[in-house]
């Protein structure tokens, strides 16, 4: 038999290579343009610890986490749901905790406002009775052109109600993406948010804020890190935002020392 390739095969074989060098060539610099997770300093912890979350994990005890917002706590925008925020946010804590049970339970529903989300309070949030809420509010009503001088006391009602339970409560305002930007009163909404949260003593993650500084600080394009819809975060922003906000749950938080046994102790 000869086992010599033929003049056919040879020159299928350097057709090949030369059709997957560009690939090989283009693939580098694609892997190479995935930006880093960037955050300034005051993004990336609170004006004051988490009291409840605090404590139980100095004592090593479970802690419990109910994410209530809408499409962009449900998930929208990314690939699969284990790559949303909260999925993301429990795989972050799981990992710079270890020996503590955490678990984040996501309650997003797509489209809703903040209205809507505290008629499910009662099921979605107090009856799992958690260590700590957050929630995310606030960017439907501005895409739906609602009055938002109107949201202030509603907010402030769903923030005392959320305080009330004994949980510690962080609440998320809007994501800083072409679709809620081009509304006039984008900003007024994420003033609003802040200025409720602060007067209850809710704890703001400025989403906002941190999206607006990967555009304006870091020079990244919206097509990196919002979905093509022009709205909801994509798998790298949704990543991006669990990290930085798992940095500022865990600001100053000691994990519990985990004992360890030797091999044949009794």
């Amino acid at each position: 038999m000869n086992r010599n390739p033929s003049r056919r095969t040879l020159r299928r074989a350097a057709w090949l290579g030369a059709s997957l060098l560009p690939l090989l060539v283009w693939s580098a610099p694609l892997a190479a343009q995935v930006p880093a997770c960037a955050a300034p300093a005051e993004l990336s912890r609170f004006d004051d610890p988490l009291q409840r979350v605090v404590r139980r994990i100095a004592k090593g005890d479970p802690v419990k986490i109910v994410a209530i917002g809408s499409s962009s706590t449900a998930g929208a925008g990314a690939s699969s749901p284990e790559l949303s925020y909260p999925s993301r946010l429990e795989a972050e804590l799981r990992a710079r905790l270890p020996g503590v049970a955490v678990a984040v339970i996501n309650r997003g529903v797509n489209g809703e406002v903040a209205a809507d989300m505290m008629k499910r309070f009662a099921a979605d949030v107090f009856a799992e009775k958690p260590d700590l809420v957050i929630w995310q509010v606030g960017t439907n009503s501005v895409l739906r052109d609602q009055n938002v001088l109107r949201f202030a006391p509603v907010i402030r009602d769903g923030l005392e109600q959320l305080l009330g339970s004994g949980a510690d409560l962080i609440v998320m305002n809007s994501q800083f993406a072409p679709k809620v930007l081009v509304k006039a009163d984008a900003e007024r909404m994420v003033d609003i948010v802040g200025a409720e949260a602060k007067d209850v003593g809710a704890q703001l993650f400025d989403r906002f804020a941190l999206m607006r500084h990967w555009h304006e600080s870091e020079r990244i394009g919206f097509e990196t890190f919002i979905h093509p819809d022009g709205l909801h975060l994509n798998d790298w922003s949704y990543a991006c935002v669990a990290k930085v906000l798992a940095a500022a749950i865990l600001d100053g938080v000691k994990p519990p020392v985990v004992a360890k046994v030797s091999p044949g102790a009794r």
